[in-house]
């Protein structure tokens, strides 16, 4: 069983067509179909069943296909790692991170970082709660921003690097605007915009409100921050977010209200994997954030 077969093999699983496949290899279609036949006759099963013009993999041949991407991508993570070990200031690191920290959190520390460390280079990816868990545990992503921490995922470790409240953003004309806090039981006639089903912080709200006695209406749903504050000004509704999505100003319209009973919390903070190890960039960025973080809750 060749590296090549395997690389053939996962192209042709992708994307349904041999001859698509070949395009994207920049070889011959018959030299795709040829290693994809060695490795058939190798493992002695068919991996493939052809529909029309397209090919689908069979029973059998997904669940390879699963144990093959695992496989390619350990690769992979050894050679980044023997590469980087050879010289440790460079490297591509992997950082996802959810749309919530997405203003302010992470450009102000991938900044602070670039500028003593500037060969080291990020490919970032934006996802939800589920899905950034999974990437990390799966080796598609190095670390990830996440807010709330996980706590019981066996083999994903958390570090909090910081609690922040959540407060409640209302149109300015709302019969509370001039109120400097409220029960979250005040707004239990309120039409709520909240992100839809699925997402963590949406949950979050939902069972604090359940907690407060009520269940919210909600109105509407957007699925980043931008949204739910454009419903808000618009007065559509109105919404629970963390407080640091209004670090640099709030939407027109709006005004932002702490809720102080009962208190609205989320840790936020960084995974990793806890079955396999980080490349040397890596451990130089996943120390450098815990550090600038350690630094600035001295001066808060």
């Amino acid at each position: 069983m060749e590296l090549r077969q395997l690389q053939y093999f996962v192209e042709v699983a992708e994307r349904e067509h041999v001859t698509e496949a070949a395009t994207h290899l920049h070889v011959a279609q018959s030299a795709v179909s040829l290693q994809i036949s060695k490795l058939e006759s190798e493992l002695g099963i068919t991996l493939f069943e052809r529909v029309g013009r397209n090919v689908k993999l069979t029973p059998v041949g997904k669940t390879f296909l699963i144990y093959t991407k695992k496989a390619l991508r350990a690769l992979d993570q050894a050679k980044q790692i023997v590469e980087e070990h050879l010289n440790p200031s460079q490297g591509t690191i992997k950082v996802g991170y959810p749309t919530s920290l997405a203003n302010h959190l992470l450009p102000t520390v991938i900044s602070a970082f670039r500028e003593k460390n500037p060969d080291i280079a990020f490919h970032l990816r934006q996802g939800s709660y589920s899905y950034l868990i999974e990437a990390v545990r799966s080796g598609d992503l190095d670390i990830a921003f996440l807010g709330p921490v996980p706590t019981r995922e066996n083999d994903i470790e958390g570090h909090i690097l910081f609690t922040e409240r959540l407060s409640a953003l209302v149109p300015a004309n709302h019969p509370f605007a001039e109120r400097k806090s409220l029960s979250l039981s005040d707004l239990r006639n309120d039409h709520f915009v909240l992100f839809p089903k699925g997402y963590i912080l949406q949950r979050i709200v939902v069972e604090a409100c359940k907690h407060a006695g009520f269940t919210p209406h909600i109105a509407s749903e957007g699925e980043d921050m931008d949204a739910l504050k454009g419903l808000v000004s618009a007065g559509i509704g109105i919404t629970l977010l963390p407080d640091s999505t209004f670090y640099d100003s709030l939407p027109r319209f709006t005004v932002k209200i702490p809720i102080d009973e009962p208190s609205v919390k989320r840790t936020v903070g960084l995974i990793v994997p806890k079955t396999r190890d980080l490349a040397p960039s890596d451990k130089v960025f996943y120390q450098f954030v815990k550090n600038f973080f350690s630094v600035l809750e001295q001066f808060q």
